[in-house]
């Protein structure tokens, strides 16, 4: 089941439209290439707005996030339940605070080929991605890009860079659901502490999962 956290990263769909040819769409693409070459670390806040078949805002969310490459990402919910997504670089972490519970999976198999793997991964992550097109709105480029793995679990994903900075993405998922999410007050390659991406499972809370340890293959 994917969950609210998830939500904000794993699902992309149904296009853009009006997207142009050219030179937006060359820059759309240096766009996202200098976003995964460039930037090491990225921090900022987020509000992330469930839209649902119909067009009805189903909930809104607010947070922060931390996201330092190669492999390594924190997603902090905070409202309307606190919600953590821990990626430390062996796996990713969800922790669910109200539910007392913590779900872990290895970070490969839980990432790969998703829209998550290309924001917190290293500069080879496009691999699994094509471009799809490119089109000016007001003053963002929105850049299109599509999974190369039909196995993925999304059709889509688009990314907003308004003054050649990150700020919006746009995904659907299969069930016609659509998942906005705004960046704000970003800052780009400043030093993150360390423990931010390490987790350890609280007393209180139930372990759903067996983490990976330095070492270990996939089962």
């Amino acid at each position: 089941m994917i969950t609210r956290v998830l939500l904000g990263l794993l699902i992309a769909g149904t296009p853009l439209v009006g997207l142009a040819d050219g030179g937006v769409d060359e820059t759309g693409e240096k766009l996202v290439n200098a976003f995964l070459q460039e930037v090491i670390t990225l921090e900022g806040s987020f509000e992330q707005r469930l839209i649902d078949a119909e067009g009805a805002v189903v909930e809104v969310s607010t947070g922060t996030l931390e996201i330092e490459r190669p492999k390594r990402f924190r997603w902090t919910y905070a409202e309307p339940y606190e919600q953590w997504l821990v990626a430390d670089g062996l796996n990713v972490w969800n922790y669910d605070i109200d539910l007392a519970q913590v779900t872990v999976k290895p970070q490969v198999e839980s990432l790969s080929n998703t829209p998550a793997m290309l924001l917190g991964g290293a500069s080879d992550a496009l691999q699994q991605f094509r471009f799809d097109g490119s089109k000016v709105e007001d003053s963002t480029i929105w850049v299109r890009l599509l999974p190369i793995s039909t196995d993925s679990g999304f059709n889509r994903l688009e990314l907003g860079f308004t003054g050649g900075q990150l700020g919006r993405m746009v995904f659907f998922d299969n069930l016609e659901q659509t998942t906005l999410v705004a960046l704000y007050d970003v800052r780009i390659n400043e030093p993150i502490d360390q423990e931010r991406f390490e987790f350890v499972v609280p007393d209180d809370a139930d372990l759903v999962g067996v983490p990976l340890v330095a070492g270990d293959s996939l089962p």
